[in-house]
């Protein structure tokens, strides 16, 4: 195996958008994540809105309908 091409690996803090910090390994020092399984709606059982354009909101923004 070739030595020293691989990425350091690093014990990762991971914040998410709802304030939850965890601990993970990565490539990077630091993750900044919109959804973690604390307020994902599939792991919590609650509805939240996520802001994310559609495709059909898209198409109606670009064509002024």
């Amino acid at each position: 195996m070739k030595t020293d091409i691989h990425p350091k690996y690093y014990t990762t803090k991971v914040t998410c958008a709802c304030g939850e910090t965890f601990e993970t390994g990565s490539t990077r020092e630091t993750l900044k994540v919109e959804i973690c399984s604390k307020c994902h709606p599939f792991f919590t059982g609650k509805q939240k809105f996520v802001d994310t354009g559609g495709r059909v909101e898209r198409f109606k923004r670009k064509y002024g309908m």
